[in-house]
C-alpha cells in the first residue's frame, strides 16, 4: 500500500471542523456578539417608538330582526302580499330580513362605500398633506384598512369586518361609524327600491281598476241598449202587459219586448239609477288603490344588521410588535457579532 507523505496533510484533515476551536473563538469574541446583539435590539426598540402603530377592531354581524327593520318590514310585506294575491311571487323569494341584510353586506364590502366613508371622516381630513398623489395613496391605504370577510356556513362562521387605525380608540370608534354608515346606505337603497316597487304596484292597480270599470261599463251599456230596444218594440206593437210565462231573468234579449211597456220602463229606470255593477274584487282593488295612493312611509334610519360581536377597543397592538422585533434583530446582531469575532480571530 502507498502511504501519504508525512509533510502533506490529508484531505480528511483539511475538511475537519474544529468545534472546540470555533466555540473558543466565539467565547473570546463574546463582547462583540453581545454588544452588537444588544445594539440591534436597542435600535429595534427605538424604531418601534417612531413607527406608525396599527390597532385593529373587529365586528361580527348577522341579519336583523323584524323590530330592527321597523316600518320597512310591514310595507315590504304589504307589497309581497299584493304579489301573492296576483300570483306573481317568485318561488325562490327570500325573507325581508335576508333581503335587507344582503343589501347591507353588499354595502359593507363595497369599495365605493369605504371610499365615501373615509372621505367624510375627520381621521382622513386631518392627515391630508395637500399633495394630490400622496393624498390619493393615503386614501387607498385607508380603504384597504377596512377588511370584510364573508361568513362560511360549513365552518359555522359569520360575516365579520376589521378596521385598522393608528390608535385603539380610533379603531373602535371608526369601525362603529363605518358599520352604521354602511347600514344607512343600505337603508337608503332599500327605501329607493321600496318607492319604485310601490309606484309600480300603484300603476298596476290603477290599470286593473280601470279595466274592471271599463268591463262593468260595457256590460251596463249593453244591458241598457237591450232594454231600450225592447221598449221601442213594445211601444211599436202596443204591448202594455207581460205576455210570457217565462221568468224575466231567463228571457233572451231578443224577447224582452214581451214583458210589456210598464215593466220595461221600470227596468230601464232602475238600471239607469243603479248604474254599472261591480263585483267584490273591484271594491277590494279600489280600497287597495286608495292605500297605495297615500304612498309609503319611509324610515331613513332603520337598522339592516345586528351585532354578534360589538366592536371594542383592542387591547393588543397589531404592529409594530415590539418584543418580536427586539428578539429578531437581537438574533441578527448576534450573528453579525459572531461573524466579526471569527474574522478578527482569523486575522490574528
Amino acid at each position: 500500500m502507498i502511504q501519504p507523505a508525512s509533510g502533506i496533510p490529508s484531505m480528511g484533515t483539511e475538511n475537519e471542523l474544529d468545534i472546540r476551536g470555533l466555540f473558543r473563538t466565539l467565547w473570546v469574541g463574546k463582547l462583540w456578539i453581545a454588544g452588537i446583539a444588544l445594539l440591534f435590539a436597542l435600535l429595534a426598540l427605538v424604531w418601534t417608538f417612531f413607527a406608525t402603530q396599527e390597532w385593529s377592531a373587529t365586528a361580527v354581524t348577522d341579519r336583523p330582526t323584524v323590530n330592527m327593520l321597523g316600518g320597512y318590514y310591514s310595507q315590504q310585506q304589504f307589497l309581497r302580499n299584493l304579489d301573492d294575491k296576483a300570483n306573481q311571487t317568485p318561488t325562490d323569494q327570500v325573507s325581508v330580513m335576508d333581503e335587507a341584510y344582503k343589501e347591507f353586506i353588499m354595502q359593507l364590502a363595497s369599495w365605493d362605500t369605504r371610499r365615501d366613508f373615509w372621505s367624510q371622516t375627520d381621521y382622513y381630513k386631518q392627515r391630508l398633506v395637500g399633495n394630490s398623489k400622496a393624498d390619493a395613496a393615503m386614501l387607498d391605504e385607508l380603504i384597504n384598512n377596512i377588511q370584510y370577510t364573508p361568513g362560511d356556513v360549513v365552518r359555522n362562521l359569520n360575516d365579520n369586518v376589521k378596521l385598522i387605525a393608528e390608535t385603539a380608540p380610533d379603531a373602535n370608534n371608526l369601525l362603529r361609524q363605518y358599520v352604521a354608515f354602511a347600514s344607512q346606505r343600505a337603508a337608503s337603497h332599500l327605501n329607493d327600491e321600496l318607492k319604485g316597487a310601490w309606484a309600480a304596484r300603484t300603476i298596476q292597480m290603477k290599470a286593473q281598476v280601470k279595466r274592471q270599470e271599463e268591463v262593468a261599463k260595457a256590460i251596463f251599456n249593453r244591458r241598457q241598449h237591450s232594454v231600450e230596444q225592447a221598449l221601442k218594440v213594445a211601444e211599436q206593437h202596443n204591448i202594455s202587459r207581460n205576455e210570457t210565462e217565462v221568468p224575466p231573468d231567463e228571457l233572451p234579449d231578443s224577447e224582452l219586448f214581451m214583458l210589456g211597456r210598464p215593466m220595461l220602463q221600470a227596468r230601464l229606470e232602475n238600471l239607469r239609477a243603479v248604474g254599472p255593477q261591480f263585483d267584490l274584487d273591484y271594491d277590494q282593488n279600489r280600497a287597495m288603490l286608495n292605500t297605495l295612493n297615500v304612498g309609503p312611509t319611509l324610515d331613513p334610519r332603520f337598522q339592516t344588521y345586528r351585532y354578534l360581536r360589538t366592536p371594542e377597543e383592542p387591547v393588543k397592538r397589531d404592529s409594530p410588535r415590539r418584543a418580536f422585533l427586539m428578539i429578531m434583530w437581537g438574533i441578527v446582531g448576534a450573528l453579525i457579532g459572531s461573524g466579526i469575532a471569527l474574522t478578527r480571530r482569523r486575522s490574528n
